[in-house]
């Protein structure tokens, strides 16, 4: 008698993407529709999970080409556009040949991918810091150095020393760890792109926070930026201690 279409679903679902060709072999012969949707289900995730991979293996020339600078550590920075809150920076060290499936520039991924990529790299990560600028700074010294600052702080922060930094576009001064400044580089390189996701999560969860402490200028949603429904409540409430002053002259 045959497998029933329930069993041979838990068979796929406990071989993975890496051991259902065996079951596609065996039940080839099964003419059930629902089991022809099962290998042909698995089929399609296993060929995406192959783009995946190669998308992966293209965002990881920097790191292959760098190797042998020794630990290789991406650097990049959130929140240097908005009115209020601290600028983040990010650095990250990823072990080698390390896959983490959906990491990409933070920008292009969803809020709710961003905070399950923050966990698995956290988890992942040889090491990992943030640098955190506060606004008060940022009027002091201007938001490059701030920036700068921040990915400083960072990399201070990492439980051992890089080899090298891969960095989104900037040369960070003050430095002596060799630097490769890459344009658009969350984008190219992994261990940026995983930097990326931890700067802008940490800073979007202390804009959250920020919510509580100072409401109405809607910080849970609009994390800062300049949106119409902020800048209206900054025109109505007036700063708050966490605005820019040299971010906000247009609107007060």
């Amino acid at each position: 008698m045959n497998k029933s279409i329930s069993v041979i679903r838990q068979e796929f679902e406990a071989a993975g993407t890496e051991g259902g060709e065996e079951l596609c072999r065996l039940y080839a012969g099964d003419e059930r529709t629902g089991v022809q949707k099962l290998i042909a289900g698995y089929r399609k995730k296993k060929e995406a999970l192959e783009k995946e991979r190669e998308r992966l293996r293209g965002m990881s020339v920097y790191e292959a080409e760098y190797e042998s600078c020794g630990l290789i550590c991406g650097i990049d920075e959130a929140g240097r556009g908005p009115l209020a809150g601290p600028v983040v920076a990010g650095a990250v060290i990823l072990p080698k040949d390390c896959e983490i499936y959906g990491v990409n520039d933070s920008k292009k991924l969803s809020a709710k991918k961003r905070e399950q990529l923050y966990d698995e790299i956290r988890e992942k990560a040889v090491a990992c810091a943030v640098g955190i600028i506060s606004p008060e700074r940022i009027d002091q010294i201007n938001i490059l150095q701030a920036t700068y600052e921040a990915m400083r702080e960072a990399v201070s922060g990492l439980n051992v020393k890089p080899g090298v930094l891969l960095n989104d576009a900037v040369t960070i001064p003050d430095m002596t760890i060799p630097q490769i400044p890459i344009i658009k580089g969350d984008a190219k390189s992994v261990s940026i792109a995983a930097a990326s996701i931890l700067a802008k999560v940490t800073r979007d969860r202390i804009m959250t926070q920020y919510e509580e402490e100072f409401p109405g200028y809607g910080f849970a949603s609009n994390k800062g930026y300049g949106s119409a429904e902020h800048i209206a409540a900054l025109r109505r409430l007036g700063p708050s201690p966490i605005h820019r002053r040299s971010f906000i002259g247009h609107f007060v």
